[in-house]
C-alpha cells in the first residue's frame, strides 16, 4: 500500500494529513475552514486519494497559515507514499468545465517544484474565504510534492466555481500521474534512472 502519515507542528499550526494513494476518494477533512475543507473533499474524491486531515491552527489571525501548512504537509505525505516513484505514470492532465469557469492543468512527479498560476477571481473573497489563499495552497503543494504544476484558467467569472474547477482539475490529473502504469511496473518513468 502506498501511504503515508505526516504531522506537521509549528508555532501557528498542528497539522496532521493520511493518504492512500490506492484509494477510491474517500474523505475525513476538517480545519475548521469551511470553504477549504469543501476543496479538499474535491481533491480527495476526484484523485481518488484517500485523505484524513486534521489541522489546528490560529485562525484568529486568518486563514492564511492553515491553508499553506496543509498544503506543505499535504505535499510531503504524496512524496513519501510515492517513495522511489517506480512504476507511476509520472505525468497527468485534465481540461475541466464548471459551469462558467473552465480549467486546464498539467503536472509532472519529477522532483522538480514549479507554479504557473495563470488565473483571474472576480471577487477577493468565497464566503469568508480569501481567494488569493487558493494560490497559496498550490504553491506549498507544488513544492513539497516536488510537482510542477500548472494551472490555467481558460474562461470563468463565478470565483466559487473558478475554485472548485481548480482543484478538481488538479485532482483528476493527480489521479494520473500517481496511478501505476501496468507495462512499465518495474521501471523508474525517466531515462535519467531517477526522479
Amino acid at each position: 500500500m502506498r501511504t503515508a502519515t505526516i504531522t506537521r507542528k509549528t508555532e501557528e499550526t498542528e497539522i496532521t494529513v493520511e493518504v492512500n494513494l490506492d484509494g477510491t476518494g474517500s474523505y475525513d477533512n476538517v480545519t475548521k475552514v469551511g470553504f477549504f475543507d469543501h476543496m479538499l473533499d474535491q481533491l480527495a474524491r476526484h484523485s481518488l486519494i484517500d485523505m484524513r486531515i486534521r489541522a489546528k491552527g490560529d485562525l484568529y489571525i486568518d486563514d492564511h497559515h492553515t491553508v499553506e501548512d496543509v498544503g506543505i504537509t499535504l505535499g510531503q505525505a504524496i512524496t513519501q507514499a510515492l517513495g522511489n516513484k517506480r512504476g507511476i505514470t509520472r505525468y497527468g492532465s485534465c481540461h475541466l468545465a464548471m459551469d462558467d469557469a473552465q480549467i486546464r492543468t498539467a503536472l509532472d512527479l519529477a522532483g522538480r517544484p514549479y507554479l504557473i498560476f495563470n488565473t483571474e477571481f472576480s471577487s477577493d473573497k468565497i464566503g469568508t474565504f480569501d481567494t488569493e489563499l487558493v494560490r497559496e495552497f498550490f504553491q506549498a503543494l507544488s513544492v513539497h510534492a516536488g510537482m510542477t504544476l500548472h494551472i490555467d484558467q481558460l474562461h470563468g467569472f463565478n470565483s466559487h466555481h473558478i475554485a472548485e474547477a481548480m482543484f478538481k482539475s488538479v485532482a483528476r490529473a493527480l489521479r494520473v500521474a500517481v496511478e501505476l502504469d501496468p507495462r512499465k511496473m518495474d521501471a523508474i518513468p525517466s531515462t535519467k534512472g531517477t526522479l
